[in-house]
Order: C-alpha cells, then structure tokens, then sequence
C-alpha cells in the first residue's frame, strides 16, 4: 500500500465512519473500483487500525462526556449505586450495548474477515444499509432523548452495531437508525452512537494488531498505517461534528439514496465496466 493510497482510505474512513454510509464497505468498494491491487494480508489490518484513527476523535470530541462517564462509573461502583447517576447509567448501557457486536464478532470473526474480500458482499450489504435508513425514518416518532435511553434501548442498538461487523453494514448507521426506531431523536441517538463505538473499535483495533504482525515486509507497511491513522482522525473529527448539526433537522434518507447510488456505480465499475 502506497502513502496516497493510505491518505485517499484514510479521508474516506474518516468521513465514512461517522457519516452512516458504512466505513467498511467504501474501504472495500473504492480501491476495487479505482483498481488497486492492495495486498490481500494488508486489507483487513489496515481497514480494522485505522478505525483507531477515527476513535481518536471520538475520544477528542467527546473528552468532556467520557470523563463524566468514568467518573461517573467509578463512583457508582465506589457507593455501591451504580446507577443513580445519569453518566453512571450512561457508562453501564454503552458497556451492555456493546456485548452483542463483540460476541458475534468474535463467533463470526472468519466469515467477516472473508466479506472484507468480496466486492460484491459489500455493495450488497450497502444495500441493506439503504432500507434500513430508509425504513428507520418512516415508522420513529423521535420524541425522546439521550437521557431516556434505558437498557431495552441499548440492547436493540446494539444488535444494530452488531449487523455492523460486515462490509457495507454502516455502523453508525446501523446503531442510529436502532435508535430512531425506539423513539429516540436522530441528534442523541447519534450522540450515543457515537460514544458505543468506543469499546468496540478499541476492541477490533487491538485485535487488527494481531494480523498487523502477521504482515509480510512490515517495516515497509507502517508508514502507510501511520498516515492512514492520522488522516482518518483529523476528517472524522470534522465528520463529527458535520453530522450532529445536520442530525439536528435533516433526514437520513439523503444518505439511503446515496448507499444506493454507490452500491450501483461501484458494482457496474467493478463487474462491468
């Protein structure tokens, strides 16, 4: 992998992990259509680290909440009343939400890293993305907040991050539009999205360690991971911010049509043209 090569995956993992367009299925799709040849044992490390790129931004985005959490957390447990505070409880859900995406994720570890091959599996499953934004708009009221998201909410979110673990499934996407469907406002269920995503993108990335020692020549690799991991941070911490103002009043469904439109191009590129 190229240093432009990472610095072009890196600004498309920044603004596509936290836009819910699927991260995953752009880190397969672009590279196939523009024809590069990426060394297969380099795909899977690099599209799983330089997600900690973008969970650097989360956690400068949202510095002020994660110490609140924590803090929180730490003196429930020290009290004995872990969920009497508000950020307590918050802490406790992101924890409960995360559980389905690690177990499934660890159960299905091989089938996952096989889609990550496969154009074809991530067009189709972005897709999927489409409906699911699609549908979410249609049949949520939105009348709640991020302070009445209570443990039946975070369970159903996070058999959404779940779905997330393939190629082309957006994440935040996924995890917002689960929100949305119980009633929550896209703004917080975005806002809570967002901070889910901690445990579990430290979790992958810490695994992606794993096949990153694995790689061939990887003295020669780290510079590109570097670059990818620096790039990803900086667009997505825009990206952030970007979409909690449009959450504010803009629909998803400008996002459904656009996993539509790309899934098609992208697929025509590939198996036609």
């Amino acid at each position: 992998m190229s240093i432009f090569q990472a610095i072009i995956l890196g600004i498309v993992q920044g603004l596509s992990e936290f836009l819910p367009i699927s991260s995953s299925g752009h880190l397969v799709l672009v590279p196939a259509m523009l024809g590069w040849s990426i060394p297969e044992d380099q795909v899977f490390p690099f599209g799983v680290l330089v997600q900690l790129g973008t969970l650097a931004a989360v956690f400068i985005y949202f510095r002020q909440d994660i110490w609140l959490m924590v803090k929180g957390f730490v003196n429930g447990l020290r009290e004995r009343a872990p969920f009497k505070e508000a950020d307590s409880r918050r802490a406790w859900l992101i924890i409960l939400a995360t559980i389905p995406a690690g177990v499934i994720g660890l159960l299905l570890e091989d089938v996952v890293e096989e889609a990550f091959k496969s154009p074809l599996a991530a067009g189709l499953f972005l897709l999927l993305t489409a409906v699911i934004l699609w549908v979410s708009e249609h049949i949520s009221t939105q009348e709640r907040v991020l302070e009445d998201i209570r443990w039946r909410d975070a369970v159903w979110i996070g058999l959404g991050q779940a779905l997330a673990i393939f190629p082309g499934v957006s994440r935040s996407g996924a995890t917002i539009a689960s929100g949305v469907v119980r009633g929550i406002n896209r703004r917080d269920a975005a806002r809570f999205s967002f901070l889910m995503s901690i445990p579990i993108m430290l979790a992958a990335g810490l695994l992606g360690l794993r096949d990153l020692l694995a790689v061939e020549d990887l003295t020669a690799f780290l510079p590109s991971m570097v670059i990818g991991f620096v790039t990803a941070g900086v667009v997505g911490y825009f990206s952030i911010a970007w979409l909690l103002a449009f959450m504010r009043e803009r629909s998803m469904k400008l996002f459904a049509y656009y996993c539509v439109v790309f899934s098609g191009v992208a697929l025509l590129v590939i198996y036609v043209f």
